[in-house]
């Protein structure tokens, strides 16, 4: 096909704010459609997916050249597929766009899009931890740095559009996605997306906030099933972290999320994603499809009869992109449209947003380079480097932060941990020296590697027991089976072990995979919250070596979501819990162990007691807690937000600036924390929304506030919270957002279930009702003496 040489030439004539609307004139209907798609260029359609229903969905039978004849919006996942060398990527990457800018009349390259959600994920890329993780450092200043890397990365690399954060707030622990979760608290997960959309989006990467809304929130736990959640409850937990990363971070791309919430689709919901997210919050980026959503209107909800139904319900509901490929958006479209069944003008104001972006990264210039950045300058053989020594650093930092001490007791009159490196050490369970132990399912090596054997890691990822064996004189280590199941040999063994060292690390949990294939990740839901397989047996019986043989037990869960600990705790000399903590994951782990680093990590989901007693979160109403009309106690083991310290921190001189506000007003909370122990660590300050008495069920607490201080020993600092009466805001009787008079406490603490302070004021004048534009956020301030 001619190259449009006259076509490029009079676009380049016209000014660079016209050039938007000269396009959508000039277009044909098969060019508009061409930009309102992606291309997945190596996806397979056998072996294993790494999408939903991939190998029924992704069969395109057209050819590469037929596919860019009229141009093409999207290349879906050049580098995040299959293992490739990065600068060999970028080579095919560059031929890719120089191909499609040669094919249509217009030379308008594709914006090219990758996942991101634990770092970039393709090969050779620093594995960093995953979300879950994020959460437990308490500490988004953090989380921006990293996103920032990755950001720095993927524009190297050639790419344009990251498909992370991950917004949903956990509501059953089961969920095999926890682990790309946040956390369980609205307010955790707002801030800490946010901090990750800032950085991301401060290197010209386009961050996407997915999924909106109500994915986590799926019955039974199980992925992709409805969700049974009334407005009321989607609106003040669900849609929070959205609003705030819209209105603070500045994405500009959204996802539609795969459910269906009370019967209606996501991606067939107008009400959602144009008269929310557009009319009502302003967003003028993009929406994009969860893979294959667009299709599975027809072939899962059946609120279409055929793609090309489905095509026109999305695209009327505010879907501008269909990904990863074509399925729906091209002929089916077509003919819809030429049917006379939608009207081209919606199709107008999908493909401006869709060029406005465009514009926005660069991809109209008349000076677009196809050559990704990391090979300018650079020898045809010179490899891309993208897990530098400074992002190990920083991952291992992330890592440390994020490990949470859950118990520590008394072993022969001190505390257990931290461990002198001079004694004997077994390191025991299915992930002893197991390196996945570390990574979530959208780490490269766990999300493609793994269905590439023949291919070595990109990266090194240490096991547990690896990492131990540069700090210990005498290190004996027993794989107990795997995470699903272990022979009553290698039980015996791990006892064996247990029995003939000092001190026995048990190292249990998951392995992450997709649609089956692991134990924790998208697709492998859990039936309850036991740990998997054989462990449970495992781990019953190495407590029991450790107890007869006087061994320091040391239990620790390298897992994707908590698992119920009830049986263990007292057993156990000391407990800690990280999640899929990333390629530096086991340094950082002996780093804690052995004292060098001061464990800081707080809970951002709750660890149950007991396998069952759903719901696991803190954020529940009276009637969802403990009672005397239920022999079911859902009571947590370890509450959202604990997590212990080698120091000890006291919280003092508490105070509230008034006893009251109006219901447009605020109050300062505030309080002096205090390292009373040896050594210095960090504690984190939450505070904690009360309402006794609403016009609707209001949760028993809510965290509105949180701040990491870090305090060298014996020094001090004061936390002050500013509490605008908008955070007190809830979805009221009439469905609408309100701030109402009456009494309300602010709990200041350490954990959702250890207060050191509490503080009663009464809200007094009208009933209000706020929106897109009320205080989302507590500021806080650290001052330091």
């Amino acid at each position: 096909m001619s190259t449009g040489a006259a076509d490029q030439q009079a676009l380049a004539r016209v000014p660079a704010s016209d050039v938007v609307e000269h396009l959508i004139r000039e277009m044909t209907l098969e060019e508009k459609l061409a930009q309102l798609v992606g291309v997945w260029v190596n996806a397979s359609t056998d072996g294993d997916s790494v999408a939903p229903l991939q190998n029924q969905m992704a069969g395109d039978t057209r050819s590469w050249e037929e596919i860019i004849a009229d141009g093409l919006g999207q290349i879906t996942r050049m580098y995040g597929t299959v293992p490739v060398e990065p600068a060999e990527g970028a080579r095919r990457l560059a031929a890719a766009q120089e191909q499609i800018m040669a094919a249509s009349r217009f030379g308008i390259p594709a914006q090219v899009h990758e996942e991101c959600l634990a770092g970039l994920a393709a090969w050779k890329a620093t594995a960093f931890p995953v979300p879950l993780a994020w959460g437990a450092t308490f500490n988004p200043g953090l989380v921006q740095v990293m996103a920032a890397r990755i950001g720095t990365s993927m524009r190297a690399l050639g790419v344009h559009q990251g498909l992370a954060p991950v917004l949903d707030v956990v509501r059953d622990l089961r969920w095999g996605r926890v682990e790309e979760t946040i956390g369980e608290d609205p307010y955790l997960v707002g801030t800490v997306a946010t901090a990750y959309v800032q950085g991301l989006e401060s290197t010209g990467i386009v961050a996407t906030l997915k999924h909106f809304v109500g994915y986590s929130a799926s019955q039974a736990g199980r992925n992709h099933a409805p969700v049974s959640m009334g407005p009321r409850e989607l609106a003040d937990v669900m849609v929070p972290p959205f609003e705030m990363a819209i209105r603070h971070g500045g994405p500009r791309s959204v996802m539609h999320a795969y459910t269906d919430v009370d019967g209606v689709p996501a991606a067939a919901n107008r009400a959602l994603l144009t008269g929310l997210l557009r009319e009502e919050w302003g967003f003028a980026g993009t929406v994009v499809a969860d893979y294959f959503g667009v299709a599975f209107l027809d072939v899962t909800h059946g609120v279409a009869a055929d793609s090309g139904d489905a095509a026109v319900l999305a695209l009327r509901a505010g879907v501008d992109v269909e990904l990863p490929t074509v399925n729906c958006f091209g002929e089916p479209l077509l003919r819809r449209i030429r049917e006379g069944a939608l009207d081209e003008s919606v199709v107008d104001d999908a493909l401006r947003r869709v060029l406005t972006q465009k514009a926005e990264l660069g991809l109209l210039s008349t000076d677009f380079s196809p050559v990704p950045l990391a090979l300018s300058g650079t020898n045809e053989s010179d490899p891309i480097e993208l897990d530098p020594a400074a992002n190990r650093l920083l991952a291992r930092e992330l890592a440390t932060q994020s490990l949470v001490l859950l118990s520590n007791r008394e072993f022969k009159g001190a505390p257990a941990l931290p461990l002198d490196p001079a004694g004997s050490l077994g390191v025991v369970g299915p992930l002893a020296d197991d390196p996945f132990a570390m990574l979530g399912c959208y780490s490269f090596d766990a999300h493609v590697g793994a269905s590439h054997p023949e291919v070595p890691m990109g990266i090194s990822v240490p096991s547990v027991a690896a990492a131990a064996a540069g700090r210990f004189g005498s290190v004996t280590t027993s794989v107990t089976g795997n995470c699903e199941s272990a022979t009553e040999e290698q039980i015996v063994e791990a006892c064996q072990v247990a029995s003939s060292v000092e001190t026995c690390v048990v190292v249990v949990g998951d392995n992450a995979g997709l649609f089956g294939r692991g134990t924790s990740g998208e697709g492998n839901d859990a039936a309850d919250l036991r740990l998997p397989g054989d462990q449970h047996r495992m781990l019953d019986r190495v407590l029991s070596a450790c107890e007869a043989s006087g061994t320091r037990a040391v239990v620790v869960v390298l897992s994707g979501r908590p698992y119920a600990l009830g049986d263990f705790v007292d057993r156990a000399d000391a407990t800690v819990q990280g999640f899929f903590p990333g390629e530096e994951g086991g340094s950082a782990l002996w780093d804690v162990l052995t004292g060098v680093a001061n464990p800081s990590g707080k809970l951002p989901v709750s660890v149950p007691r007991s396998p069952g007693g759903q719901p696991g979160t803190y954020l529940h109403s009276k009637l969802a807690g403990p009672s005397g009309v239920s022999a079911l106690d859902p009571s947590p083991l370890f509450g959202f937000g604990h997590g212990l310290s080698y120091t000890t921190f006291e919280l003092s001189d508490h105070q509230c600036s008034a006893p009251t506000m109006s219901t447009s007003d605020s109050v300062n909370v505030s309080c002096t924390v205090t390292n009373t122990g040896s050594r210095g660590g960090a504690e984190v300050v939450q505070l904690y929304l009360e309402d006794p008495v609403g016009e609707v069920v209001r949760p028993v607490r809510e965290l509105i506030g949180y701040a990491r201080v870090e305090l060298e020993a014996g020094a001090s600092a004061v936390v002050d919270f500013v509490v605008h009466a908008d955070r007190t805001s809830f979805t009221g009787l009439d469905l609408q957002r309100v701030v109402t008079p009456g009494l309300v406490k602010l709990h200041v603490s350490t954990s959702s279930t250890s207060d050191a302070a509490s503080h009663e004021v009464i809200l007094h004048g009208p009933r209000r009702v706020v929106g897109f534009e009320r205080e989302m956020l507590t500021p806080v301030e650290v001052r330091r003496g």
